[in-house]
């Protein structure tokens, strides 16, 4: 197939289910488009998983609050189309807002405790955005897979278990962080750094391979002295201003005091001027 982009919801979902009915396979990477090499991951592992492979690109006016970034989040629809074709992505859905929010549209989903924490404690109504938009794509485009990538760790912990307790058909893939050669993490918003602000923000990964050494090879337990750790390696090596760092139980999202083998998410927001970027590791 060559590459198709569709605009509707009602039209793709019509072709996705006559698909299903041939027996085909569908895999959906969810994104808000300014497509980089991370994303590229995410749609080789769609690929690789399905027949068709479909790639949604929507800045969705529900994740974001009235001061947040919506209008300057980047949108390079030409370039995003590109890369797509050049990775045999079958469809591109690219609705507009009104296509996914029509007048009168009154019905969002929402995962109760996860969203409440870590960046839902700064971004209230973040994750309800994100759960309401995925459960309509999951719907549009009649998944069998749909692909995240662990940097956004919450977003994914959250969307596995709206999957779980909705019993909606479709397996979450998650495919790990894709990095800069320094080890900052792939952001569409890395593009808003300043180059100082760039060299700065590697000492994001750096603080976060300090704990995992902390853990690993110091066997350091105690929450609070790993946390410690990264802040003060942010705040000493850095001009970043902390928004959280946090050490969760992968499971619940809450706060731990003792690290659980295997079950430890550390995950970390920080500021540089209007940009804010996030970055974690799992334990």
């Amino acid at each position: 197939m060559s590459l198709e982009i569709i605009r509707d919801p009602e039209i793709l979902q019509h072709r996705t289910l006559e698909l299903k009915r041939t027996g085909k396979t569908i895999a959906v990477v969810p994104t808000m488009g300014a497509l980089h090499t991370g994303h590229r991951t995410l749609i080789a592992e769609g690929r690789r998983r399905a027949d068709i492979l479909i790639v949604s690109i929507f800045v969705n006016p529900t994740q974001f609050a009235p001061n947040e970034d919506l209008d300057k989040y980047p949108r390079t629809f030409d370039a995003d189309a590109e890369m797509c074709r050049a990775e045999g992505v079958d469809f591109i859905f690219f609705p507009t807002n009104d296509a996914m929010y029509p007048t009168g549209y009154a019905t969002y989903v929402e995962v109760e405790n996860l969203g409440a924490t870590l960046c839902g404690l700064t971004r209230p109504t973040h994750f309800r955005g994100v759960t309401t938009v995925c459960t309509k794509l999951f719907l549009i485009t009649q998944a069998d897979f749909a692909i995240f990538g662990w940097k956004d760790a919450q977003q994914q912990i959250i969307i596995r278990r709206m999957v779980n307790d909705l019993n909606i058909p479709v397996e979450i893939i998650g495919v790990e962080t894709v990095r800069e050669p320094d080890g900052l993490a792939l952001s569409s918003r890395n593009k808003y750094l300043t180059p100082e602000d760039r060299i700065d923000a590697v000492v994001l990964s750096r603080a976060l391979s300090a704990a995992r050494a902390l853990v690993l090879q110091q066997a350091e337990t105690c929450a609070k002295r790993i946390r410690e750790e990264i802040i003060t390696r942010i705040e000493q090596q850095s001009h970043g201003v902390v928004d959280y760092v946090c050490v969760v139980a992968q499971n619940t999202l809450q706060p731990l005091d003792v690290i659980e083998p295997g079950n430890t998410l550390i995950a970390l927001a920080v500021w540089w001027g209007a940009t804010r970027l996030i970055d974690n590791i799992r334990l």
